[in-house]
């Protein structure tokens, strides 16, 4: 039995969850979401839960299981309180500024960068070097934080560029770091 899919999903209070032959819908406070799943797995709400069940015990029954019982409960996390990604841009002359719903970005290339996020994402500028990025759906959160990072991801040598918040970019010893070590 999967560990994972054999939890029950918690309905939070003013979240609604609707299944209708193979799909699911979630609707909440923040938006709605609709996610289809395999025939080989049975959602049921029950008692203000959702149970995932599978249908046999061949190896793609076990993996559907865990990840249907996962993607659902993100999609009642999602309604109910929302992903956010942050991200920091650091080195001289990186910045960032929010126009409307766009993202500009000036990270040292000879132009300005200009990123407007899918329907759905809302973007929060902190300062000139932070980037909140905001949804309900925990994927496209994802998608768009690894698609902004993409636009000049960190380097190695000086530790310039967009990199998640928190994250340790090791930093290499350049060509006089070479010559030192006789």
């Amino acid at each position: 039995m999967s560990r994972i899919g054999k939890l029950p999903v918690a309905v939070p209070n003013g979240v609604n969850v609707e299944v209708k032959d193979d799909e699911v819908a979630v609707k909440g406070p923040k938006g709605e979401l609709r996610q289809r799943f395999q025939p080989i797995v049975s959602v049921r709400v029950e008692d203000g839960k959702v149970v995932v069940e599978r249908r046999g015990e061949a190896k793609e029954h076990r993996a559907a299981h865990g990840l249907t019982r996962t993607l659902i409960n993100n999609m009642v996390e999602g309604v109910s309180k929302g992903f956010r990604k942050s991200l920091e841009i650091q080195g001289v002359g990186y910045r960032v500024a929010k126009s409307g719903e766009k993202l500009n970005l000036t990270l040292g290339f000879s132009h300005p960068v200009s990123y407007a996020g899918p329907k759905g994402i809302s973007f929060t500028v902190e300062g000139t070097n932070k980037i909140h990025i905001d949804g309900v759906d925990k994927q496209q959160v994802g998608q768009v934080a690894a698609e902004i990072r993409g636009l000049r991801p960190p380097e190695p040598y000086k530790g310039k560029g967009i990199r998640y918040e928190g994250e340790i970019v090791r930093k290499k010893l350049g060509k006089a770091g070479k010559a030192g070590k006789k």
